[in-house]
């Protein structure tokens, strides 16, 4: 890794996934919640943009939850991240489950974008720009690295007093769906936000989705609330 220009990331945020690494894919760990709402995320990405044959990139990959998902539906799928353990139990993970066409390395979406632009026919971009310090510039690299006329998906949190609630309170001290410390309420991105980071890279948003959670039943559903957990499909202009 280039280790001459600043990365945008925060190192506390790697070392919290680092620890946890181990339990990506125990599907009754911290992790539960992402491989709970992996099927709709995929199910929803699919519906905009059919995946087999696809170059795709996922952004933020951690131990490979949706790569794999997408590699299995036919993808040619690189994964990338900072997290060195959830790397490297992704690709323990490929190697145990005989997933094909997916790769993962560890590069910065910045880097990777100076070096193979216009290059993806799909990014993606999950439940991670809440965890970067400069998350327009991710959106920017994201919208340099995918092909005129390719597809960008982002997902993430709104910050409204209900997300505090639900995704910090609720997720996190109430429920224990997630490790506590998880979210960090200040940056937490409102779809709004979201939208104009988009905009200025040249990303057209074509459609939005929410997801919502019954903590009685444990279900996740997909939904067009976007109050709390939501997501953006966006089409870069064709050249």
């Amino acid at each position: 890794m280039d280790h001459t220009t600043p990365q945008n990331v925060d190192p506390a945020e790697l070392a919290k996934f680092s620890e946890l690494a181990h339990r990506w894919w125990d599907t009754e760990s911290e992790f539960r919640p992402l491989h709970q709402i992996n099927p709709l995320r995929l199910g929803w990405i699919q519906q905009q943009v059919p995946l087999a044959g696809r170059r795709v990139l996922d952004v933020g990959c951690g131990g490979g939850i949706l790569a794999d998902a997408m590699a299995r539906q036919g993808a040619q799928v690189l994964g990338i991240d900072l997290a060195t353990k959830s790397l490297k139990v992704a690709q323990l993970h490929a190697l145990e489950a005989e997933t094909p066409n997916v790769q993962y390395r560890e590069v910065s979406a910045e880097a990777l974008a100076a070096e193979q632009p216009g290059q993806f026919d799909v990014v993606t971009c999950m439940e991670m720009l809440e965890h970067v310090p400069d998350p327009a510039s991710i959106v920017r690299a994201c919208a340099t690295l995918v092909k005129p006329d390719g597809w960008v998906f982002f997902s993430t949190l709104n910050r409204n007093p209900k997300s505090f609630l639900f995704a910090i309170v609720g997720a996190e001290y109430v429920l224990n769906l997630l490790p506590k410390g998880t979210h960090e309420y200040a940056k937490f991105i409102k779809p709004s936000e979201l939208a104009g980071y988009c905009r200025q890279a040249g990303l057209d948003v074509q459609a939005s989705k929410g997801m919502e959670y019954n903590p009685l039943t444990r279900r996740y559903w997909l939904s067009n609330d976007t109050s709390v957990n939501y997501a953006l499909a966006t089409r870069k202009a064709a050249a």
